[in-house]
């Protein structure tokens, strides 16, 4: 493919909810597609970009503004960006929305719609029992609120069904918008199951 429109998948959710999951699935089955792919995940941002903030809400929103911005620069230049990161709050995401749309690049948000209590019962490093305990304070869905998104174009129930599936609707979205050619999908045949 000489020339592609970019775009950005952004994954929202819990911590928990299958957004890395998701994006582990996704970027490589893209990439098969001859689409060039970068991911920008939550933790690999914190690490590189955004050392040194922390979980306030305003360094909450830098973080994510930051995100925004990165992704918006690939989208641009023809990149597919997928993004998996809590971004708790919708004003932050609804002003990385207009920034990367207003740049000309398809904005795609998906909700990886898993509940608290579905999310803390896979929570593998315990994070939630941290929270719960008091350890752990300012934890999205405990004690410092997540802000569900009111137009996501894909949601998917990752608390309740296989990831394959929600891949497939995700893939699905993207080929019925251009932003991604038809080819073979596993999970779309177990989607259409």
């Amino acid at each position: 493919m000489s020339h592609q429109q970019g775009f950005v998948v952004w994954f929202t959710g819990l911590s928990g909810a299958g957004k890395s999951t998701l994006t582990e699935a996704l970027a490589p089955l893209l990439r098969a597609r001859g689409l060039r792919v970068e991911v920008l995940d939550g933790d690999g941002v914190r690490t590189n970009l955004s050392k040194g903030l922390g979980f306030t809400k305003e360094d909450r929103d830098t973080n994510v503004l930051r995100i925004g911005f990165v992704a918006n620069l690939l989208a641009r230049n023809g990149v597919a960006v997928i993004t998996a990161a809590i971004s708790p709050y919708r004003d932050i995401r609804d002003r990385n929305r207009a920034l990367i749309e207003g740049d000309g690049s398809a904005f795609v948000e998906v909700f990886a719609a898993a509940t608290v209590e579905e999310c803390e019962a896979r929570d593998v490093k315990g994070l939630y029992a941290e929270a719960r305990a008091g350890t752990r304070t300012g934890f999205t869905g405990v004690d410092d609120p997540y802000e569900p998104p009111l137009r996501a174009e894909v949601a998917v129930p990752t608390g309740s069904e296989p990831i394959d599936v929600s891949l497939g609707r995700i893939v699905a979205y993207l080929e019925a918008r251009g932003l991604a050619p038809a080819g073979e999908t596993p999970a779309l045949a177990e989607a259409a199951r």
